[in-house]
């Protein structure tokens, strides 16, 4: 039985958690495009591989969750969700923590999904009144 891409986003959340660099990669497209937070644009695995490494070498006890997840589409070839994420973890010895607001689109490959695009924005997904 083949992955769902819900299945495919509790998959990726534990690779990054794990802080394991090839098991995160694993899980990124080629050819994929990242937007983080902090405006910086990272495109292809190469690229994609540098900020990880770096924010994985960069942050200790990371946890990071996603909630309030939403599928916008799911063909069976492409899905994509928004969602609200948080990471908590220590910067030189100091504890640290961040949130906001993520889309992801993943594509099938013959060797099941991939991220080809995650963007990352400050705020909420689901915003207070709404």
């Amino acid at each position: 039985m083949s992955q769902t891409p819900g299945e495919f986003m509790i998959a990726y959340v534990r690779a990054t958690n794990s802080h394991s660099l090839k098991a995160t990669l694993a899980l990124v497209d080629d050819d994929a495009v990242y937007l983080f937070s902090d405006e910086s644009v990272h495109i292809g695995k190469r690229a994609i591989e540098k900020v990880i490494r770096r924010n994985f070498d960069l942050i200790k006890d990371e946890s990071y969750s996603i909630d309030n997840l939403t599928w916008l589409v799911d063909s069976g070839e492409v899905a994509a969700c928004v969602y609200d994420y948080s990471w908590s973890g220590t910067i030189d010895g100091e504890q640290v923590s961040g949130s906001g607001r993520g889309t992801t689109v993943l594509r099938r490959s013959p060797e099941g999904w991939r991220v080809v695009h995650e963007h990352l924005s400050k705020g909420k997904l689901n915003q207070p009144g709404t």
